[in-house]
């Protein structure tokens, strides 16, 4: 029977639930000792020139040992006048910017000898949200005449898509801006000796943060060792290298001495990258049948004060523009647009949640405009199984589905029409808790693009125990688990003799990482190669140590050796052959690269409660099929689900990061950041469903980010559903219990 498909209790977690993990601020290694602690000088002003930095005052304090200003990067390549400088010289662009770095003895000095870094300001107009940034009236960088720094798409649109159309919805939706808070904060270490600085960080790719070093630093790729220890959360955040971590590098090479870095929680919320921040206006035209004709998409990008992702991620959000439906005609455009505030990065899913959500919101106006179930309306516009693989209007081809069957499935699982009828009950006798339920339908894409892979090394030792180096990442995902599973499911070696290795550019020199939802279809592929790379060669060695036809030769799983195929009672075990390779035993690298994306679907319901007399919106049930092919373990798969269904309602009813009109952030706490807990969610109704892909030879698609773009659309059309009798058609995320009081009452007052 093979491993593969069943529930394996996850392998890492004894070590995390007794000894514990060892993240960045926990390593205590001879490395590391003598290290200095850094502190962060950063902008109190959202747009500002810098007229002057005096570092007199810091460098008489106590424990001091150097305070670093952008005048001392002059050992460097220099950077271009737009791009996002290391530490900020003539302009500060948004609040948090780093203007300076402090090195104290210990940690608890830094903070008073940064607030004694004299910095003289003068205040420029701050441009806050993309409406403001669109007029110009202020510009961030001047020399581009603009703040509008990249666009794409249609050129102009053609309202003639829309002119035989029965009925035409246009609306302004918001894709808030939010924050990716890893319950680990941003974090790296770094030392210079012999010519050679080794950096350690809390990251999703070492490689990644190598090749960053290595271009900001301008050293050579032998002069930069990377290492990841245990990483407590990423969701995009975490791709490569912030600034922070190059001039903490960098600091380690200027000073000689180790340096350590770990921010606060109210750094992280004020300069860790954030996600989403779009502003679509959606427009939708069909028939009164319920068949859509057109939909248009239009896209405003905040990108921040940087483009870091923000000039990419539209192209992710137009490519997915369609969802899953079949539609004759589809136009898209963006606009990326700069602002003073934390330039935006990737965030669980990277510009196809705002493609979900979008088209999610469009289907739902034109349900409500044309007075048909919603559901229906999706169901009639579905792309149909046997259009597989699918090419969309706006070029990407899908590789398998049945997004029909995933929804009828959820339906029925959730009971939809007693929820129906339950909902009218509540509706005819005014009930003061009303309820919504929300649908939504999803496709996306992960694991592909040009040149995509990933490494991985195999080895077979000669005391019979395996050795799996992966240039995955993992930061909660399981990869010891699921790595170790493929193995012994190709070679028969059990799981607890074998060792899943990652995050270290020392040990495996090339790698990409774990983001994009990509680490098993390729990461997982490549372990999958090398077990069978390595088994193609036992065979021989197998056959030379039986004086056997190679052919005649049968690997027993169950007992982990090799046997001639009707010959009882005679074998060869691992060891044995491992031992016969030589003294590095039987070993196998690969890289599984594909220039074809695969696309997992679901469908998902929400069912919410919504009290009329506060506006508070409650979610009580969440019902979801995801769908990303065959499942190597359960409890590692529901896992990610589980994840990413949370974090995706979090932004239907709770996350925003604000900004008042001067560019201060008003959530960089905790108390004022709405981060979800398991006290505001139900337990999660998972039902199964697998649709293999062609891609790759596990016929798996990626399952990190689906949850998030699934749940968020279904969260928000429940909020608005439970208010549908009232008229309301539309309510910006996130649902707080403000927005939907002042929905109610405002829909009450026009009746």
């Amino acid at each position: 029977m093979s491993i593969v498909g069943t529930r394996v209790v996850r392998t890492e977690d004894p070590r995390l639930l007794t000894t514990g993990a060892h993240y960045l601020e926990d390593l205590r290694l001879p490395e590391l000792q003598g290290a200095a602690y850094a502190t962060f000088v950063r902008s109190p002003m959202a747009h500002a020139r810098i007229t002057g930095i005096d570092v007199s005052a810091a460098l008489e304090e106590p424990g001091v040992v150097a305070v670093l200003t952008a005048d001392d990067l002059d050992d460097i390549p220099v950077r271009s006048a737009d791009a996002e400088p290391l530490l900020a010289k003539e302009v500060v662009r948004f609040v948090g910017e780093p203007v300076a770095i402090v090195l104290t003895e210990e940690p608890y000095q830094g903070e008073d000898a940064a607030e004694l870094v004299s910095v003289d300001y003068d205040e420029l107009p701050a441009v806050i949200g993309v409406r403001q940034a669109l007029t110009d009236e202020t510009l961030l960088f001047p020399g581009k005449g603009t703040n509008v720094l990249s666009k794409g798409g249609a050129k102009e649109f053609d309202d003639k898509a829309f002119a035989d159309c029965e009925v035409v919805v246009e609306r302004t939706i918001v894709n808030q801006r939010v924050a990716a808070a890893p319950l680990e904060v941003r974090a790296s270490a770094a030392r210079w000796a012999d010519d050679r600085l080794t950096v350690w960080s809390s990251t999703q790719n070492v490689h990644g943060v190598r090749d960053e070093l290595m271009d900001g630093l301008g050293l050579g790729k032998e002069a930069v060792r990377v290492i990841a220890p245990d990483v407590g959360g990423g969701f995009g955040a975490k791709i490569g290298a912030d600034r922070e971590t190059i001039v903490v590098g960098w600091a380690a090479r200027r000073t000689g001495r180790p340096v350590r870095w770990v921010e606060t929680r109210n750094e992280n919320l004020m300069a860790m990258s954030h996600g989403r921040a779009q502003v679509h206006t959606i427009t939708i035209g069909g028939g009164r049948d319920g068949h859509v004709e057109a939909y248009r998409l239009d896209i405003v990008q905040d990108c921040g004060a940087y483009v870091r992702m923000g000039g990419m991620l539209p192209n992710l959000t137009m490519l997915m523009a369609s969802g899953v439906y079949d539609l004759p005609r589809v136009e898209t455009a963006y606009r990326s647009v700069v602002t003073n505030t934390t330039p935006i990065g990737a965030y669980r899913g990277a510009g196809r949640p705002e493609a979900t959500a979008a088209i999610e919101r469009a289907m739902d106006l034109f349900a409500a405009e044309i007075g048909m179930d919603p559901a229906e309306v999706r169901r009639r516009n579905f792309v149909a199984p046997d259009k597989f693989p699918f090419r969309t209007p706006t070029g990407a081809t899908y590789d398998t589905g049945e997004y029909a069957k995933a929804l009828d499935t959820v339906l029925e699982a959730a009971g939809y029409d007693e929820l129906r009828a339950e909902q009218r009950r509540r509706r005819e006798r005014d009930d003061p808790i009303q309820l919504g339920i929300g649908v939504s339908a999803y496709v996306e894409i992960t694991g592909g693009g040009p040149d995509a892979g990933e490494t991985a090394r195999v080895s077979v030792h000669p005391d019979g125990t395996v050795t799996v180096w992966t240039g995955s990442s993992p930061h909660g995902q399981g990869h010891a688990t699921a790595w170790a599973m493929l193995v012994q499911d190709e070679l028969g070696i059990p799981m607890d003799r074998i060792t899943v290795r990652h995050g270290d550019t020392d040990v495996l020199t090339e790698g990409v990482g774990t983001f994009g939802s990509r680490s098993l279809q390729l990461g997982g592929t490549a372990v999958h190669n090398a077990a069978v790379e390595i088994k193609e060669r036992a065979r021989e060695l197998a056959a030379e140590e039986m004086e056997a036809d190679p052919a005649d030769l049968v690997l027993d799983l169950e007992s982990g050796m090799w046997t001639v195929r009707g010959v009882p009672g005679r074998g060869v075990p691992w060891a044995q052959l491992a031992e016969r390779a030589g003294p590095e035993g039987l070993s196998a690298d690969t890289r599984f690269a594909t220039n074809q994306s695969t696309f997992p679907f679901g469908s998902h319901v929400a069912v919410v409660e919504v009290d009329m007399e506060t506006g508070r919106p409650r979610l009580i049930r969440h019902v979801t099929v995801d769908d990303a092919g065959p499942v190597v373990n359960p409890i590692l798969a529901e896992g990610q689900r589980h994840g990413g269904i949370a974090q995706g309602a979090a932004q239907a009813l709770f996350e925003e990061v604000a900004y008042d009109e001067y560019g201060n952030p008003v959530t960089a706490t905790l108390l004022d950041y709405t981060f979800i807990s398991a006290a505001e969610l139900p337990s999660f109704e998972l039902v199964p469903m697998e649709t293999p892909t062609t891609v790759n030879p596990l016929g798996v698609k990626g399952i990190g980010e689906a949850g998030t773009i699934g749940s968020t659309p279904a969260v928000q059309s429940a909020v608005v559903d439970a208010l549908g009798h009232l008229g309301v058609r539309h309510i910006d995320m996130p649902a707080s219990p403000e927005r939907v009081w002042t929905a109610i009452n405002e829909a009450r007052t026009a009746q």
